[in-house]
């Protein structure tokens, strides 16, 4: 076990646990919500959940077990594609049922795995599992992905995405027609205040931003095209859930599960189906889109016929 005790500073009064371990230890805040629904974490004496506040100048006592670090299996995926590949980075056409990154809890492939299996070397600094990767898709979500292959790439790239200067654009088909048609959706997200695993639309959220504009129209449903502004964990579901437009076949953000059978989808309709960005190497401007993947072509099918 370890364990650090300090007092808390007057810049986190009020600061719910997990987010405060976050802060004050490095934790991630899956991480310290967990230490904290272990037990392992009092306040003056007085033992807190992860969603009490603190009181800045209390003495604060963390206990954890550490965790090994997850560590990257090769494994082949016959389904990723290579869309791009040169000196400084790998554009990739992630599929579904793999994740970004090894991370804990998580078993499946994973696209540092895919690229490793692959023969891929990914030379930069940062977390061993995480390197070279600059952004992230949901294990449920495909489409293009851009890894950085040296250090240069990754510090240029990583600069890019937080100044937004990347242009994502993803496909989605969202329960019903969002009213108007066309719009911005800008509410903070974080955390959702009961579940760990999920996030929500909160007052005290990161600033998130998502462009959107309908694609086409079909009966209870519409396919979008969305430009994200800002990149938050789960943005598109989140805007989309809180805009009561649910993507299709994802019931973690209210999706309707027989609408999803019906149309054979056994995750959220979400594409990353376009990316753009200055080359790390050449400064060029580049561009990549990615086709939908065969469950996605004939849910849009079986809309169409309808």
């Amino acid at each position: 076990m370890e364990s650090r005790s300090l007092p808390v500073p007057d810049g986190l009064e009020g600061a719910r646990v997990d987010a405060a371990l976050a802060k004050m230890l490095g934790f991630s805040r899956t991480f310290a919500a967990e230490v904290a629904e272990a037990g392992g974490v009092s306040l003056d004496g007085a033992v807190l959940g992860k969603s009490d506040r603190l009181r800045a100048g209390g003495w604060l006592m963390v206990e954890w077990a550490p965790k090994e670090e997850p560590k990257i299996i090769p494994v082949v995926v016959p389904e990723l594609g290579i869309v791009h590949d040169d000196d400084d980075i790998v554009v990739i056409d992630k599929p579904t049922g793999v994740a970004a990154h090894p991370s804990q809890g998580w078993e499946g492939p994973t696209v540092l795995g895919a690229l490793a299996g692959a023969g891929f070397r990914i030379a930069t600094s940062g977390a061993a599992e995480r390197a070279g990767i600059v952004h992230r898709l949901d294990v449920g979500t495909s489409g293009l992905m851009v890894v950085a292959k040296t250090e240069s790439a990754y510090s240029a790239l990583k600069h890019a995405f937080k100044v937004r200067t990347v242009e994502k654009i993803y496909h989605a088909v969202v329960q019903g027609h969002p009213d108007p048609l066309a719009g911005t959706i800008d509410a903070p997200i974080g955390r959702h205040p009961n579940h760990s695993w999920k996030f929500a639309v909160t007052p005290d959220g990161k600033d998130s931003v998502t462009h959107y504009e309908t694609l086409e129209a079909f009966p209870g449903a519409s396919l979008l095209e969305i430009h994200l502004e800002t990149g938050r964990t789960h943005q598109i579901r989140v805007h989309m859930s809180a805009h009561r437009h649910p993507c299709v076949g994802d019931p973690l953000y209210g999706a309707d599960p027989t609408m999803s059978e019906r149309l054979g989808l056994t995750r959220q309709w979400l594409h990353a189906h376009k990316l753009a960005f200055t080359h790390p190497g050449t400064g060029e401007w580049v561009e990549f889109e990615s086709a939908y993947p065969a469950d996605f072509v004939h849910a849009l099918e079986i809309l169409r016929g309808e």
